[in-house]
């Protein structure tokens, strides 16, 4: 029996990238997975199609997380079917990378809503289906840490994110549920390739240079560090958001 055996999850923007690697490693341990997507059909089909091999019972949760009201919908509808929830991730983001004095109000009302509200109606209503041992973790990015062109609105959000994860985790720990965050640097995914576009190999051998281990990490490496924190052994670890960046942030700017 896997770890995650009996257990259900949550799992947003969870067909693509670093969700879909998060979804296969709950299934792998033997949760039953609610894979949330909002509009990309083919995607989402294959994502279960390869979380099913594992987890037979998993299945497809659509919802558009900047709606306050799709997302409550979506949580229920993820709690009927399963029978319970143990486990949210939230993952989900998206923004307009363009220079901060070029943002337009609807740009900040995407990015805030998708990656702020959805995360906050997320929990609300997930709360109330969890009892104890249930694990919230959110998804970060270093911008929220670092400034990076055209990321100025996303870090704001992921900043603020990292923050609610502590006041959220204050909330609900004498409940027994944890909170906690993964913040990471550059991985392979269509979201850093769409970012950088023809300038991805360049930045990569220069992350790479600059990164303690001098190498990138497979996207399976940061997903394995959002299992660790939902397995039952990490009790004990909530209101933190880990940094794994393979020591990228680790140099002062006079290092050569």
């Amino acid at each position: 029996m896997g770890e995650f055996e009996g257990k259900a999850a949550i799992v947003t923007g969870g067909t693509r990238g670093l969700g879909r690697a998060i979804a296969l490693g709950l299934a792998r341990g033997g949760a039953t997975v609610a894979l949330n997507y909002r509009r990309d059909e083919s995607a989402a089909a294959e994502a279960l199609e390869a979380v099913r091999a594992f987890a037979p019972r998993s299945f497809l949760v659509k919802a558009d997380l900047e709606d306050d009201a799709e997302v409550r919908a979506m949580v229920r509808r993820a709690a009927e079917q399963a029978g319970r929830i143990d486990i949210l991730i939230s993952n989900a983001a998206a923004t307009a990378f363009k220079p901060m004095l070029e943002v337009k109000p609807h740009n900040l009302a995407r990015t805030f809503n998708l990656s702020i509200g959805g995360f906050v109606a997320a929990i609300q209503e997930a709360a109330g289906f969890m009892g104890e041992g249930g694990r919230i973790v959110m998804i970060s990015g270093i911008d929220s840490i670092r400034a990076m062109p055209g990321h100025g609105v996303l870090g704001a959000a992921k900043a603020a994110l990292e923050s609610l994860v502590r006041n959220f985790a204050f909330e609900l720990g004498p409940r027994g549920i944890t909170v906690n965050g993964v913040n990471f640097g550059l991985i392979e995914s269509e979201s850093s390739r769409t970012y950088l576009g023809e300038d991805f190999e360049k930045v990569l051998r220069l992350v790479i240079a600059r990164t303690a281990l001098k190498r990138m990490p497979a996207i399976e490496e940061i997903a394995a560090i959002a299992l660790m924190i939902c397995a039952p052994a990490a009790s004990f670890l909530t209101a933190q958001t880990i940094l794994v960046d393979g020591g990228l942030t680790l140099f002062s700017p006079l290092e050569s």
